[in-house]
């Protein structure tokens, strides 16, 4: 008996963290966690704790910047920048609209087709941030600078496909 009971509870976890394709989560914001999200303003604070009290650890001037929420409290998301680094950030500081950053050195091609060779249509440089359009298996379709193109997953740091939820972990 103890064992149905166990698989019972799991299947009711697992049942709320997802119906009819709009996934509601076991998180303060009901979203999945890891999740990305971006930077909503030029100027965001980066604290040690989740709280207005905790020190200010450096402050993001990059809106649009992708981040990836690795925890979160009802009004504080414990973010992850495209260098790794972890802070907190005022939930009113972030955004769901999905972007990614080229942090690799150089360039990369933005093509008219998520094929390799096909007609390259714009370049994206370094540290430049875009708007994720589609993702579509290691493909990425982006906006940048008014212009629209593929760039392979690998090539950007940021939002991919969606996250699905995890039971929560006590």
């Amino acid at each position: 008996m103890p064992v149905k009971l166990a698989a019972l509870g799991l299947a009711l976890t697992l049942s709320a963290c997802g119906a009819r394709g709009q996934e509601t989560c076991d998180t303060p914001s009901t979203l999945p966690v890891p999740r990305f999200v971006s930077l909503k303003f030029g100027e965001v604070y980066a604290r040690k704790g989740p709280g207005e009290d905790h020190r200010i650890l450096w402050i993001w001037r990059s809106k649009g910047m992708p981040l990836e929420v690795v925890a979160e409290t009802s009004d504080w998301r414990r973010v992850r920048g495209p260098d790794g680094a972890v802070a907190w950030a005022h939930k009113r500081g972030v955004d769901g609209k999905l972007t990614v950053m080229r942090v690799k050195p150089g360039a990369v091609a933005m093509l008219a087709a998520p094929k390799p060779g096909a007609r390259v249509v714009a370049w994206l440089s370094p540290n430049a941030v875009a708007v994720l359009d589609k993702s579509e298996g290691d493909w990425r379709r982006i906006k940048a600078g008014g212009e629209t193109g593929w760039v392979p997953a690998a090539e950007v740091w940021g939002a991919g496909g969606p996250t699905p939820c995890r039971p929560r972990e006590d």
